[in-house]
């Protein structure tokens, strides 16, 4: 995520603080020199940052008495845009994508409140009804707008982000979508829609391990996924159509890959010599299962993953995987929230950006192995 200038973090929470209503009109805001103990900021980044709330028309400031809350802030929440991912301290992608969503905002005049909190990586509830309240807050404020990364792996998560999203637009404020649909693949719905080409991604994987020499290539997902995922599916078995080999009937596997009976399930028979995973994370706790089992990655099984996290490089085994065009997701989702404030009754916008493979350790292509009797090697 990018870094901000401290003033910046600290006009940042205090305007999220009071467009949410922690701060009422009125209300007097912490002292300058509470403010530079809670931040650890000298007294000049302090008054920067109240300065540039009382330009925007968020406080004014009392000589001799403090800051407060002006009595007209919904004013300043028509400058106001609203980021609603539920659980964004646990997706990696979405803090990429978020964070420049934010930079962007700042520069084009906005502000933007993050998920309902006004500490952004401390908001981890990825429920549906925290996600309600939320909404709820949005609309209260009357922001300008709202991003909206639909909530998933909970039950019934597709008519609750149904319901959330039309709300919203109901109330006036346009929706744009994060990186997921709010219908199930292949449908699509009427909102616009900025993320990375899932069909196209799930190809290029599964085509990645057909070149590697696999022919037994399963699908590892978690239940109740996102509809990127049934994308990224179809798309690995177009690859397996083209190159004519006929997946195993139970190719597809819905399950937790933590868990000891269900990893044991996937390694029995030796049915599968590949896993696809739905997104490095599934990918690196299936490694670990593997490896805690006494299995060899990528010498037994070959493992790819969907997202190109961080930590897809801090694995046991790097792990090969799809990278997100995180940056230019925001840029797009940014321009289009712009596009939708301006011309409300344009048709809904489907932007899927192109993703690219990235090569490591987990699929093979770097494992040595003896050939023939002089004990050379080869590299594939």
């Amino acid at each position: 995520m990018n870094a901000q200038p401290k003033h910046a973090v600290i006009a940042q929470h205090l305007r999220e603080a009071i467009t949410l209503r922690t701060y009422k009109s009125g209300d007097r805001l912490p002292s300058e020199s509470q403010l530079v103990r809670k931040f650890g900021v000298s007294r000049p980044t302090v008054g920067r940052a109240l300065r540039d709330l009382q330009a925007e028309g968020f406080i004014e400031r009392r000589a001799g008495s403090g800051s407060y809350v002006r009595s007209n802030p919904n004013q300043a929440a028509a400058r106001s845009l609203g980021l609603l991912v539920p659980g964004l301290a646990n997706t990696e992608i979405f803090q990429i994508i978020c964070g420049d969503l934010a930079s962007l905002a700042r520069a084009h005049d906005y502000s933007l409140v993050w998920c309902g909190s006004t500490q952004p990586l401390e908001d981890v509830d990825a429920g549906i009804q925290h996600a309600e309240d939320v909404c709820a807050q949005f609309i209260q404020q009357k922001l300008s707008g709202v991003f909206f990364a639909p909530v998933e792996l909970q039950p019934e998560q597709g008519k609750a982000n149904r319901k959330l999203a039309e709300q919203l637009r109901d109330a006036g404020l346009p929706v744009v979508l994060l990186d997921r649909d709010l219908t199930e693949y292949p449908s699509r719905s009427d909102f616009d829609l900025v993320g990375v080409d899932n069909v196209a991604g799930g190809y290029l994987l599964a085509e990645h391990l057909i070149k590697m020499g696999c022919k037994r290539i399963f699908f590892v997902s978690r239940p109740l996924s996102a509809p990127t995922v049934d994308a990224r599916i179809a798309g690995a078995r177009e690859a397996l159509i083209r190159h004519r080999i006929e997946p195993d009937p139970d190719w597809i596997q819905n399950g937790d890959p933590a868990d000891k009976k269900f990893v044991r399930r996937l390694v029995s028979g030796r049915r599968a010599d590949a896993f696809i995973c739905a997104n490095d994370c599934t990918a690196a706790v299936l490694l670990r299962s593997l490896e805690a089992a006494g299995e060899r990655v990528p010498r037994d099984f070959k493992i790819v993953g969907f997202d190109d996290v961080k930590y897809a490089t801090l694995v046991s085994v790097p792990l090969t995987t799809i990278h997100q065009p995180c940056r230019d997701i925001a840029t797009l989702a940014f321009r289009t929230m712009l596009e939708r404030m301006a011309e409300p009754t344009l048709p809904a916008h489907n932007i899927s950006l192109m993703p690219h493979l990235v090569v490591r350790e987990s699929c093979g292509a770097y494992l040595q192995r003896t050939t023939g009797k002089a004990g050379g090697r080869s590299v594939f």
